[in-house]
């Protein structure tokens, strides 16, 4: 069994007892009743309809259980990975949009392909370039960033997606005044809701109780009001034209999609034919690029249109038995005309149809039944476009879920292995990408709730992807009527806890350059929005070049003798120093970045000490040396040695005599040279000091001949 389990973790789950299976059971159902409701926020987050959260909610959760090695972890939808994904494919496709979904599936698989790529060769170790002020910084940009989204579901009004969300955000709070008063209420009902059961009543699904009560209001008010109309039904001209350009130029990325599959079908029967379709191939691949740099500006345009038009208000003069509905920008319906007293946003165009929206939004239909299994649509180019935003998502999902891990393994006594971690993680995603999954990673709430529900092992995620499986295939209709401000409300009460100032603070209490590295992760991550991937790896780069710059100027210290007889810093303890013994401690790894600052450090302290015929280097906190180091210190003896300096080391650690020998750097010093301590060394240095000069007052020496 033990042998089948390094293949198989799951099986460490069995046998399983009466009790496990009961306390995994109710476990199960408890998390089951957060995620629903959780997932469907979160694929909206995404930029995704919501039903594809529940698909998000199914396979992997189930699948990283078995795969993995925590047995709390609760894998699917988060905030912070659903806004990445919104961000990372924003630039290639329409939010919500056929090409958008089938990308997010693609990043799904991507993202599990790095993190299953990582955890086989056991390179876990890599999520350790993102420092723990860089996620810090991130997690709290992305925490605010994720609730300012939500504005505009909050409001009931339109919010384009452009190059700079804070335009964006601008843009929502423009139209506060277009306020739709029932969708505001129907969010703060959630809200109070949610924050009166967690504060009076902790132990009740507060966000369950809150989408069941908002879902059946919003049924008996007939809370949602849509209608449909076409693009001739506008009166006013510039928008009807505005419009008509939308509709046109997705008539044309239509084509341009058709023109690039037939083609790209054809290249490909040529290259399994014989030679001599070279010519023909090399023109096709011209055609299909020029193909796609022309869609890819059709699209841009749409995207540009498409954000102008949901800024629009109109009001609807209903058709008569003479004349078609039109519809007018608010304020500008003629005298004797009367609207239906909605105000109406256009929400989609297609094909020269209109579908508008005149009250409060809800989830709407959910397909009945299981996700498609089939493998996504693998694009070489695609992937390519997406690695780095999967990379982010990679690295960032797994240290989300590892530190959850690692935080329950600490109450539970359980032993996590990032790796293996790592493979659940990768082989959840891949799996995920075949069930109409995007990218999904371990949640601190629902992992929480697991933990305090009594889960003992993975069977618990099991269940809870069972009760999704459930409602999947009967209970989706009765999701239809969930407002999407009630949505908006939990993703906000989710990310609250993510705000945590006092971390970025206490960075910088810590060290001003982990501070430093926090305040510019979290300013750049703000900025960089929708972008979040270019504020994180800017954060995580300027960590790394901290760092080096930390190390490029070690702690050095000049030795004299303590009261007590030990070596300590001279300057720090107001010691006095020997004229014929220099005893220098480094305080670091010896390398390519720090080599000149090592060489300048000695150098000045024999110019500083003209009588000196003896340098001591104390290497106890040399960890490393690199072939640079090696040679700095070969150039430094020889250099020092034509000047009549006897150069010593002591306490070297085993790694560095290692590179020494390897080198020949140790035959060069003699072993005359090299002692195991600092008291050795001393007491040879003082031997030949005394033999020179019998008169010689050392001060460095526990000798009672010395001073």
């Amino acid at each position: 069994m033990n042998a089948f389990a390094r293949f198989l973790p799951f099986l460490r789950w069995f046998p399983l007892s009466g009790g496990s299976i009961k306390v995994d059971l109710v476990a199960g159902i408890t998390v089951a009743l957060v995620l629903i409701p959780q997932s469907m926020a979160y694929a909206q987050l995404a930029g995704l309809p919501a039903y594809y959260g529940l698909y998000a909610a199914f396979l992997p959760g189930m699948v990283a259980a078995m795969w993995g090695s925590s047995s709390q972890l609760a894998t699917g939808p988060v905030a912070v990975v659903s806004l990445l994904t919104a961000s990372g494919l924003a630039p290639f496709a329409a939010t919500g949009s056929e090409q958008f979904i089938a990308l997010a599936i693609l990043m799904a698989f991507v993202v599990g392909f790095i993190q299953l790529a990582l955890g086989v060769f056991k390179l876990g170790v890599v999520v350790n370039f993102l420092s723990h002020p860089v996620i810090v910084g991130f997690t709290n940009a992305a925490a605010i960033i994720i609730g300012l989204s939500q504005l505009n579901k909050l409001f009931g009004v339109s919010m384009g997606r452009s190059e700079h969300f804070i335009q964006d955000i601008w843009g929502v709070l423009q139209q506060v005044g277009e306020t739709h008063i029932p969708t505001l209420l129907m969010g703060v009902a959630a809200f109070a809701i949610m924050w009166g059961l967690k504060r009076y009543a902790p132990k009740l699904p507060g966000v369950l109780i809150a989408v069941v009560l908002t879902t059946l209001v919003s049924w008996a008010i007939n809370f949602e009001h849509n209608s449909t109309g076409r693009v001739e039904a506008i009166v006013d001209p510039e928008v009807k034209l505005l419009a008509s350009e939308f509709s046109q130029t997705e008539a044309r990325i239509d084509g341009f999609n058709k023109t690039i599959s037939a083609k790209s079908q054809e290249m490909t029967k040529l290259e399994k034919e014989a030679d001599g379709n070279g010519q023909r191939i090399a023109a096709l691949k011209y055609e299909i690029e020029l193909l796609k740099l022309e869609l890819k500006d059709a699209e841009a345009e749409n995207r540009k249109r498409a954000r102008s038009l949901r800024k629009f208000i109109f009001e609807m003069v209903p058709a008569s038995a003479d004349r078609p509905a039109k519809l007018y920008l608010t304020g500008h319906v003629p005298q004797g005309e009367k609207s239906d007293g909605y105000r109406w946003r256009i929400k989609k165009i297609s094909h020269g149809q209109i579908a508008l929206v005149g009250g409060g939004e809800v989830v709407g239909a959910i397909p009945e039944g299981l996700p498609r299994l089939e493998l996504p649509s693998l694009s070489w180019d695609m992937i390519v476009n997406l690695v780095s935003t999967a990379l982010v998502i990679s690295l960032v999902g797994f240290m989300e879920a590892i530190s959850i891990a690692k935080a329950m393994s600490a109450k539970t006594k359980e032993r996590v292995d990032p790796n293996q971690e790592l493979i659940g993680q990768g082989i959840a995603n891949i799996v995920g990408s075949f069930s109409q999954a995007y990218p999904t990673s371990g949640s601190f709430s629902r992992s929480a709730v697991n933990l305090d529900a009594g889960a003992r092992t993975g069977m618990s995620s099991v269940v809870t992807g069972l009760v999704v499986l459930l409602t999947l295939l009967f209970l989706t209709p009765l999701l239809y009527h969930l407002p999407q401000a009630v949505l908006a409300a939990v993703i906000m009460m989710a990310v609250i806890g993510l705000i945590n100032f006092k971390a970025i603070k206490h960075a910088w209490q810590t060290h001003k350059h982990d501070g430093i590295a926090a305040i510019v992760t979290f300013v750049a991550t703000l900025a960089f929005a929708p972008h979040l991937d270019n504020g994180i790896m800017l954060g995580a780069g300027l960590a790394i070049i901290l760092y080096l710059y930390r190390t490029m100027r070690p702690r050095v210290a000049i030795l004299g003798s303590y009261h007590d007889g030990t070596l300590r810093d001279a300057k720090v303890n107001n010691l006095p120093t020997s004229d014929y013994i220099i005893a220098i401690r480094y305080d670091g790894s010896l390398y390519f970045a720090n080599v000149p600052y090592f060489e300048d450090v000695v150098l000045e302290a024999v110019a500083n000490a003209p009588k000196a015929r003896h340098l001591l280097i104390v290497g106890d906190g040399i960890n490393q040396l690199d072939a640079s180091g090696e040679e700095a210190i070969h150039q430094m003896v020889e250099r020092l040695r034509a000047s009549g300096i006897r150069v010593c080391f002591s306490g070297l650690k085993r790694q560095v005599l290692d590179v020494l020998r390897h080198s020949g750097l140790f035959d060069y010093l003699g072993q005359q040279n090299i002692f195991a301590n600092e008291d050795l060394a001393l007491d040879a240095i003082y031997a030949e000091v005394l033999a020179a000069d019998p008169n010689a007052q050392c001060r460095l020496m526990r000798h009672p001949n010395g001073g």
